[in-house]
């Protein structure tokens, strides 16, 4: 806590929310290299999209707390135990399955989708042993109809370049197997990580017309784009390997054409937008939703207005044991009802509903009045946003 104090001003909250935080174990950690994107004073604003990434408010300790004393698998928001059929191996889509080496990364996103798997920061209970690394890859061998897999966690760049070219190796024999994905921060939270020798061994599997390598990582805010993540990013593409982002869209990076910037200058640095994630609704991250108008509004007058080279990522929204809805996508939600208080409650359709009975997910959105409440409350002139109301 002094340390980090020391380094950069914390407001009040903040620092209450770190002591906290650390008191009842609950997952915390900023790298050096992120904490060196924030600014020294904290009451400008210009940074509060990184500051709320990392840094927990109140409310989010508060509720956290609460869902931790109670069933934890009540945190598992996306009922990923429902879907994993092994540990270690999580399948929602017929070709595509995600094995997790790894639970922890070398910083905590507070809004993270895992939050209830990861123990504490760079956790040495967070690698999965290499028998149960051994059987989730013996589970994959024998699945035929999956052709891609993403390795995720937590973040596998923690694991040594040894641990990771034997696992890639492993998959690489795998003949059904033509497309490895690696899904990581470390461009982002630690670039330091991305050494020409790692880059070099991932390389080794990248195959032209036989298997394809690609990194898919989270920018989440202009301040993310440094000369060390530029040069991570290149070392990437210096080798064809392609480099992905997934946006997570939150209250904190979701001023007019915030988002649309960012995507050009991650163009600009070779990455390409890949998909913009509406903030789970998790009742920690209350504070992170935006409301789906919001997102609709964004796609249709902010990035409307780029190159179609630029605006390539889609808006989904991740519905729980099902994964994402598109919601450009007219037959995929509905708008079925509007509370008094004007949250409006959509029913998100599973992707096979014209192929076999499924369930659907009902979801009540954030209210538009409140978000354009904390919208004026930053600063914002309101009236920008007017069209918001007429977006479903």
């Amino acid at each position: 806590m002094e340390t980090l104090s020391t380094l950069v001003k914390l407001t009040d909250e903040e620092y209450e929310a770190v002591k906290l935080a650390k008191k009842y174990r609950i997952p915390f950690g900023i790298t050096p290299h992120y904490l060196s994107l924030m600014d020294f004073e904290p009451d400008q604003g210009r940074d509060q999209g990184i500051r709320a990434q990392v840094i927990p408010s109140l409310y989010y300790i508060n509720r956290l707390k609460k869902s931790k004393s109670s069933v934890k698998g009540s945190m598992d928001f996306m009922l990923e135990k429902d879907t994993s059929p092994i540990e270690g191996i999580t399948r929602r889509y017929p070709k595509i399955v995600i094995l997790k080496p790894v639970l922890t990364c070398p910083q905590i996103c507070v809004y993270c989708q895992r939050n209830w798997e990861i123990e504490d920061v760079y956790s040495r209970a967070a690698i999965l042993p290499k028998s149960k690394i051994q059987k989730a890859l013996d589970w994959i061998a024998k699945t035929p109809e999956i052709s891609e897999v993403l390795i995720t966690g937590g973040d596998p760049f923690l694991l040594s370049n040894e641990r990771l070219e034997n696992l890639l190796f492993k998959i690489s024999r795998m003949d059904h197997i033509q497309r490895i994905r690696i899904g990581t921060r470390m461009p982002v939270t630690l670039p330091q990580r991305i050494t020409d020798t790692l880059v070099k061994d991932i390389n080794h599997f990248h195959i032209p017309g036989k298997r394809e390598i690609l990194i898919v990582s989270h920018f989440e805010h202009l301040y993310e784009i440094t000369p060390q993540s530029v040069e991570a990013v290149q070392k990437f593409r210096h080798y064809g390997i392609e480099v992905y982002n997934q946006l997570v869209y939150t209250f904190f990076n979701s001023r007019k054409f915030e988002a649309a910037t960012l995507r050009n200058h991650l163009r600009l640095i070779g990455v390409t937008p890949y998909y913009t994630f509406n903030a789970k609704g998790k009742e920690e991250t209350d504070e992170y939703r935006v409301p789906i108008p919001r997102l609709l509004q964004e796609q249709k007058e902010e990035a409307r207005l780029m190159p179609g080279t630029v605006r390539t990522d889609e808006i989904v929204f991740n519905v729980p044991g099902l994964g994402k809805n598109y919601l450009r996508a007219l037959q995929h939600h509905d708008v079925i009802s509007i509370l008094p208080d004007g949250c409006r409650v959509y029913e998100f359709h599973p992707w096979e509903k014209k192929l076999a009975l499924a369930d659907t997910y009902v979801y009540t959105d954030v209210s538009i009045y409140d978000y354009l409440h904390r919208l004026k409350g930053i600063g914002e002139n309101v009236s920008d946003y007017r069209t918001i109301w007429y977006y479903y």
